[in-house]
Parts: structure tokens; C-alpha cells; sequence
């Protein structure tokens, strides 16, 4: 096997400068140092080279100035910064200067983060939702039609890890859902997603792999008990966490994970997703799945869901993170067993997009 470089696309919590306007969690999406010494680990492991690329801004710098050619595969983990199409960034331009990535294309990733048309699609495809809607100011939650009865949940419509999400997200009246609607149009600048609040258990099912993805046990996550929201989406935003009580109310027997565990494929296809997604349920008053969102660029922080599936699994973490890598060089025709002449192949092909790039 001849070992590949493979760069690293990336943002820590530095990346970006912050202003005295951004919401206290607008960094919270990126990585701290240990994540992306824990890809390098295993991308050695399995043989390659890594190379870090940097931010997407970077990367820019580097594609114009010819500075990729070595690059025989990219994998994203940069989730950009303001707008639903951020996460699409480091795939666009990766594609543009010919580099094979590993980890969702660019149209996956915008429509996946943009929750609003993600259940559309998911919904399609087979797989419940919960009754939503979405408002661009306040004033609409006035006029328009709710998605359901109260409580109600209330949410940026285009982002992830949690962001935007507080214990007031919750609302119970007219009143509260006005206040939750103008706090996140104001500090998001986006529209608000509004939800029928789904009560019962929380539940996150990992997949890596592709035609069909691998479903990794699933894992329960914890609630806090008086609002019922995410413990994990409280937790880290001005400490309002601190001191909360939390229950899991939910039990996991085979049934519901083999459930989850379709449910969760069905949304990966649907959405054309590559290599590795976390896929995020709750189960309704009925104790079916409903589904919350899918995350196809999910954090491989050292303390996240790849850390305690690792755990869970007996294994390492660089076995893990390994896994999400070779499934996007298996699927480009990078695998073991065709490095060497694959590695050419793609050269020879971005060598090809960069002069016909030049031509026009």
C-alpha cells in the first residue's frame, strides 16, 4: 500500500474572531486542538499522512495558489461560520480544485443543517417528524397557524450542535413563544423553527459506512427533568446546566434500536449522506421514534459519541474515528488495496479540473 496524504479540513474554537453581537454559543460547533490530534492519530494508523489544510479560508488560499496537489483526499470537519450554506464551503471548494472528500458533498450538508426542508425530505422518505412550521419575525407567531397545541419547542432553523437552544426554548403560551421567536430571529438571524414539543425519551444512533450505512449502538441521552429538553443541549451555554437535574426515562430493548436504527438509514439515504452521520430521535406519547435531526458532520471530540462508542464497543478511539475515514477512501476507490493506483488516478484528475478550471 502506498500511504496517502490526507488533508484536514478544521476549525478550533480560535478560528474565527468573535464580536460583542454573537450569542454566547456562536463557537460552540467547532473543535478544540485534541480533536483534530485525534484524526491525525488515526489516519496514521490506518497507514496515510495527514496534513492539516486548515479553515475553509485557508483552504481558498491554498487552492489558488496551487498548493493541493499533493492532497490525495480531504476530510471535512469545517462547519463554516453565518448562513445555511457554511457547512458547504470546504466541500465546494474542495470539489473545485479536484480533491476526493471524505464526509458529505456540499448539497447534503446545506440541506441537511436547513432543518426545515431536512424533515421534508426525511418525512418522504418514510420516517415521522414532528408537526413544524417556522417564523421570520415575531410578529408571524401572531398571525400564522401553529404547527400544534402547546408546549411547543423553538429553535434556529439552521444549526447544529445544539446552538440557540435554551431552557425557555420550551414554551407553553402565546406569550413565551413570541418572547423564544424574537430571541432567536435577533440573535441567529435566521428564522425560528417551530415544533410540537415531542416529551419522551432522547435517543442518538451513529452510522458510518455507505449502500447501506453500518447503524453503531444506539445511545440514550439524558434529560433534563423539569423542561424535558436535551441535557447535552443545555449543558456548556453560560453554564445553565450547572446544578440541573436529569432523568432517562427510556429503556432500549432490541426492538427499538433495530427501529431507530432503520429509521436512521432511511434519513442517511434520503439525504444522500456519505460516510458517517449522527441521526437524533424522540420518542412521542405513543413510544415511536419521532425524528429530531440528522448531523452529517457530527464532532469527533475525544469526550463525544465516538468516545463512548468506542468505550461501549471495547475498543479504541483511533479504531473508531479509522472506521469514518476508510469508509469515505473505500468509497472513492482509495481503500488498501487500490492506494497505489488510485492515488495516481486522482492526481492525474485534479490536475485535469485545475486546467479546465484555467481555460474559461
Amino acid at each position: 500500500m502506498v500511504p496517502l496524504e490526507i488533508g484536514l479540513v478544521y476549525e478550533t474554537f480560535d478560528t474565527y474572531s468573535r464580536s460583542a453581537e454573537d450569542p454566547v454559543d456562536a463557537h460552540v460547533e467547532f473543535e478544540p486542538e485534541s480533536t483534530i490530534e485525534a484524526l491525525e492519530s488515526s489516519i496514521r494508523s490506518l497507514g496515510h499522512r495527514p496534513r492539516r489544510l486548515g479553515s475553509p479560508r485557508d483552504l481558498l488560499t491554498l487552492a489558488t495558489a496551487g498548493g493541493l496537489e499533493s492532497v490525495d483526499a480531504a476530510f471535512n470537519l469545517a462547519e463554516g461560520m453565518g448562513g445555511r450554506n457554511r457547512e458547504a464551503w470546504a466541500p465546494v471548494l474542495l470539489e473545485m480544485a479536484g480533491v476526493p472528500t471524505i464526509g458529505s458533498d456540499a448539497l447534503s450538508l446545506s440541506l441537511s443543517l436547513d432543518k426545515g426542508w431536512a424533515n421534508r425530505w426525511v418525512e418522504a422518505a418514510g420516517v415521522r417528524i414532528a408537526k413544524q412550521t417556522w417564523f421570520k419575525d415575531a410578529e408571524s407567531a401572531l398571525t400564522t397557524p401553529l404547527p400544534s397545541p402547546f408546549p411547543l419547542f423553538v429553535k434556529p432553523r439552521w444549526e447544529g450542535t445544539a446552538k440557540g437552544i435554551r431552557a425557555s426554548s420550551r414554551v407553553e403560551d402565546l406569550d413565551a413563544l413570541v418572547r423564544e421567536v424574537k430571541r432567536v430571529v435577533e440573535a441567529y438571524q435566521q428564522p425560528a423553527l417551530v415544533e410540537a414539543f415531542v416529551s419522551g425519551a432522547e435517543y442518538t444512533v451513529t452510522l458510518i459506512g455507505n449502500d447501506p450505512p453500518v447503524a453503531l449502538p444506539v445511545i440514550q441521552r439524558a434529560l433534563e427533568k423539569e423542561t424535558g429538553i436535551g441535557l447535552h443541549a443545555l449543558e456548556g451555554v453560560g453554564g445553565q446546566a450547572a446544578g440541573l437535574e436529569h432523568v432517562t426515562p427510556g429503556g432500549l430493548e432490541a426492538s427499538l434500536e433495530a427501529v431507530l436504527a432503520e429509521a436512521s438509514i432511511r434519513a442517511f439515504e434520503s439525504l444522500e449522506c456519505l460516510d458517517f452521520a449522527r441521526v437524533d430521535f424522540r420518542l412521542d406519547s405513543e413510544g415511536k421514534p419521532v425524528f429530531l435531526e440528522i448531523n452529517p458532520l457530527p464532532t469527533f471530540a475525544t469526550d463525544g459519541t465516538f468516545a463512548i462508542l468506542a468505550e461501549l464497543e471495547g475498543t479504541t478511539l483511533d479504531e473508531m474515528l479509522g472506521r469514518c475515514v476508510q469508509a469515505g477512501l473505500d468509497r472513492l476507490g482509495l481503500g488498501a488495496d487500490k492506494a497505489s493506483s488510485a492515488t495516481s488516478a486522482s492526481s492525474t484528475s485534479r490536475r485535469s479540473a485545475v486546467a479546465k478550471g484555467n481555460s474559461n
